[in-house]
């Protein structure tokens, strides 16, 4: 009769071999899935490496308003270097050698640039693109535009806030004939809320007989952060007040 051998296996703890008819030996296992994985896992995140963690498209703003925003980027590194690769900031706005964007941008408009970063410590460097949206903190546009009644010219414009702040704003509104001595034809001065959209500014004045041009100015000043909004809007041709002396 043969003797019968049989053994149990319990993972990362214990070997049981036991023989019919002698004592079991216990052997110690390995945790070998247990070894491997922390063995992978400095791989792991060497494989993966630098990576520059914030989304391609930044927090937008406006003309002449205080801006900062700072890069950051995870992986095994020392020292993190930052620099403006190819494209364009805004006038007026600078990349850090440590990762922060500031200034003020001087002009609407939508920028495009690769930042780099380079780890000082393992002398690499990965690139990511970005886009920068500085956008126009007062929006004025025609609503009835201007136009010629019997001896008057009159219109109406709006203005929206685009910006977080109060706005304090003075709109003004010319009509300008051919030797430049302009006349007022409309004025207002108030306190535009943050998020307002499409207020209406309305504008009206018996003027001489004569050709006008138009002239639309909107002033919005946020004093606490000693920043002033311009828009302005012109009409495209003369209007011709045929009524009158």
């Amino acid at each position: 009769m043969t003797k019968r051998q049989w053994g149990l296996w319990v993972p990362g703890l214990i070997l049981l071999a036991c023989v019919a008819g002698t004592a079991c030996q216990i052997e110690l296992a390995p945790a070998a899935s247990k070894q491997a994985s922390a063995q992978d896992a400095p791989a792991a995140r060497e494989e993966r490496g630098l990576v520059i963690e914030n989304d391609s498209e930044l927090p937008a703003t406006h003309p002449q308003a205080p801006y900062e925003f700072r890069f950051h980027a995870h992986g095994r590194v020392s020292s993190l270097h930052w620099k403006v690769e190819k494209g364009t900031l805004p006038t007026g706005m600078k990349l850090e050698d440590d990762g922060l964007l500031h200034g003020k941008a001087e002009h609407v408009g939508e920028f495009q640039f690769t930042v780099s970063v380079t780890d000082g410590g393992r002398d690499r460097a990965v690139q990511k693109g970005f886009v920068l949206r500085v956008t126009s903190a007062l929006s004025l546009t025609w609503k009835a535009g201007a136009h010629v009644n019997g001896n008057r010219i009159e219109g109406s414009a709006q203005v929206s806030n685009t910006t977080p702040d109060d706005v304090d704003l003075t709109f003004v509104a010319y009509a300008v004939p051919p030797n430049g001595r302009a006349t007022a034809i409309g004025y207002q001065h108030f306190v535009l809320r943050p998020g307002t959209q499409a207020v209406e500014l309305p504008f009206g004045e018996t003027l001489p007989y004569g050709r006008y041009k138009v002239h639309l100015d909107a002033v919005g000043e946020v004093a606490p952060k000693k920043v002033i909004y311009r828009e302005h809007l012109d009409t495209p041709g003369a209007l011709q007040v045929t009524v009158g002396p």
